[in-house]
């Protein structure tokens, strides 16, 4: 029942850095997932930081919404597929982080899940 609570809510972002995050979807089965709208305005940024889990691999899509004039580029040394606006990649295993927004705000959608290991 927390979903209910949580979905569709602007909340303040885990790193204290200015972004904002809304809550789309999420389950436990068959996948542990979580589906977010991030919301970067202007002036905010990630630093450098993992995501770990207690078991399993954890993996995120992030797709670009809107960008800002200048900044807001996400920085990751080892994705696993990354274009433009496309990000694919480990965030329990590789450190990754999102230059300062300048000039207008950024908006992902982003999609993440667990596999666990066998």
């Amino acid at each position: 029942m927390s979903w209910w609570r949580d979905a569709f809510r602007w909340r303040k972002g885990r790193q204290g850095t200015g972004y904002d995050k809304m809550l789309l979807l999420t389950a436990r089965w068959p996948v542990p997932f979580d589906s977010y709208l991030i919301r970067y305005p202007d002036g905010s940024e990630i630093p450098p930081h993992t995501d770990p889990v207690q078991t399993g691999r954890h993996y995120r899509l992030n797709i670009v919404l809107k960008s800002p004039r200048h900044g807001g580029e996400f920085i990751c040394a080892t994705p696993l597929f990354a274009t433009r606006r496309i990000k694919l990649f480990r965030p329990d295993a590789c450190e990754h982080s999102v230059t300062r927004v300048v000039g207008g705000s950024r908006y992902v959608f982003s999609i993440g899940w667990v596999l666990r290991d066998r």
